[in-house]
């Protein structure tokens, strides 16, 4: 009997201990988040806000600007948290990426995932990719949070998914001129819900205009490089190594305010517009912090 409880309590012991082990290297793993953004809710949303129309034809989105943007709000708000990545859903006839899809593809940290485009250019089997990712990355355990960007009642099946697997899904909208542009039972499964307004968004949409296709010669990467670098110098001059210190940590990404003034000023140096550009935007992005790291 003595010899049955001897056993007993070294197993018990031997299963605590397991459970500590556990315990300590759950402790020791780092919280992971990732942001799903349902391009077709997002250039319909912001353009309604911006542009006065969700026609994709009548304005432009600085995509590579904005994915700063949210991944620099994302650092904010998950502040204890690694990035895992950005994925970009869209649709495409036959999935095959335009130019605008496929140089969102070659930003770093970025998926891009392509549903099918009908003849009403209607987006179909976006929200069921939402669905597969959301789930298999919860799943997985390969994130705890979910930073999702989109408005339709059908994502409400791919957060409960989500969800069902311990992850937390945090809905992001954009500001509606009026009424709302998100399902209600979409918000009301999500853990929290965010708006981004006017002034998050109004940077990165502009109409397009015959003004805006300038005949200005484009500028070499060199060009926009040397452009950085020197607008780099002018912020550290006036900003200070303080500055810089606490800017370093975020490489290779500026936050929100810091990459909108350093893009407004360099189309003001260049006399041309960086919009749309993602080349030119990244070696712009290159040449500041390459003078800054030079110089810490």
């Amino acid at each position: 009997m003595n010899d049955d409880l001897a056993a007993l309590g070294a197993r018990i012991d031997h299963t605590n201990e397991l459970l500590q082990r556990m315990l300590a290297e759950v402790a020791k793993t780092p919280s992971t988040h990732a942001i799903f953004v349902d391009a077709g809710y997002l250039y319909a949303a912001a353009g309604r806000l911006v542009a006065g129309t969700e026609d994709r034809r009548a304005f432009d989105l600085d995509a590579e600007g904005l994915i700063e943007a949210l991944i620099d709000r994302a650092r904010t708000i998950f502040a204890d948290s690694r990035l895992l990545r950005v994925y970009w859903y869209d649709g495409a006839r036959r999935r095959i990426h335009t130019a605008e899809q496929q140089s969102i593809a070659e930003l770093p940290d970025v998926k891009v995932r392509l549903g099918n485009l009908n003849a009403n250019n209607q987006q179909k089997g976006v929200d069921s990719l939402i669905r597969t990712d959301l789930e298999s990355l919860a799943r997985h355990r390969a994130i705890s949070d979910a930073a999702l960007l989109g408005g339709d009642e059908d994502l409400v099946s791919a957060v409960e998914a989500a969800q069902g697997y311990g992850a937390r899904v945090h809905l992001w909208g954009i500001e509606a001129p009026e009424g709302r542009n998100q399902a209600e039972p979409l918000l009301w499964e999500v853990d929290s819900q965010r708006t981004l307004d006017l002034d998050f968004i109004k940077p990165y949409v502009s109409r397009r205009t015959a003004a805006h296709d300038t005949s200005a010669s484009r500028p070499t990467r060199e060009d926009v490089r040397f452009v950085g670098a020197q607008i780099a110098a002018k912020w550290l001059a006036a900003r200070g190594r303080e500055s810089l210190v606490e800017l370093l940590p975020g490489h290779p990404y500026l936050p929100g305010s810091v990459d909108q003034d350093l893009l407004v000023e360099a189309e003001g140096l260049l006399q041309y517009s960086l919009r749309g550009q993602a080349d030119l935007r990244r070696s712009l992005r290159d040449g500041f912090w390459e003078h800054l790291r030079t110089q810490y």
